[in-house]
């Protein structure tokens, strides 16, 4: 049988070290040796002796209960063997942290990440009720982080004196040493979504980045999987 199909480009290698690597642009492939965590749902494909667990609460102490303003729900993967993990054929990308990194991220752009690292749900300082979510995840520590995207994202440098405002839709993450608050603009409802109500924006300050997805985010599909 012949087919382009069947070329390197698709066809999936055995995993040579444990951990997690980009499949391709839309997929990441983990090498399971022990424990990992990925939202529900979003496991397309697996082989070896893996046990998947829908979990609400800590593993730990370390997996709060994942419920954020899009309804992240998380699972425990355990066991030896490889996963692939994809969510609607977003842009995959992997983030490497090292100690003493924080990253703050929408519960809609986590797809999985080490068991090493720290999570947890907060709340958005300044972002009271509004879209994009009241609560957002917080990672620190060791590991990698898997995020996905719809679109390539943008990655904007925030500098001290010059905030950034993003769509409060837009927003995929940003950097620890960043303070936030609410801004709202009429004019900028008026002249970019073409009606008169208020705007809102989230303001960031400080020193870092901010990552933002080019487009406004859309309700999640509730999962099955």
């Amino acid at each position: 049988m012949k087919s382009d199909l069947f070329s390197s480009e698709h066809m999936v290698q055995a995993a040579t070290v444990p951990g997690m690597t980009l499949q391709n642009s839309k997929s990441i492939k983990y090498a399971v040796n022990g424990e990992m965590h990925a939202r529900q749902g979003s496991m397309i494909a697996f082989r070896g002796s893996l046990q998947f667990e829908r979990k609400g609460q800590g593993i730990g102490g370390m997996l709060k209960r994942a419920v954020t303003g899009e309804g992240l729900a998380l699972m425990a993967v355990r066991g030896q063997g490889e996963a692939w993990f994809a969510h609607e054929a977003a842009n995959c990308f992997i983030v490497e942290m090292e100690q003493g990194d924080v990253l703050t991220v929408n519960g809609r752009n986590v797809l999985c990440f080490d068991a090493t690292l720290a999570y947890e749900i907060k709340t958005v300082k300044g972002a009271g009720m509004t879209g994009g979510g009241l609560f957002n995840s917080v990672f620190s520590g060791y590991g990698k982080l898997g995020l996905i995207c719809e679109g390539q994202p943008l990655v904007i440098p925030v500098t001290a004196g010059q905030p950034v405002y993003v769509d409060t839709d837009a927003v995929v993450g940003w950097s620890e040493r960043l303070t936030t608050s609410l801004h709202r603009s009429q004019s900028f409802g008026s002249m970019v979504r073409g009606g008169s109500g208020e705007a809102v924006q989230l303001m960031l300050q400080g020193e870092g980045f901010v990552i933002v997805r080019p487009s406004e985010a859309k309700p999640e599909k509730a999962s099955a999987g």
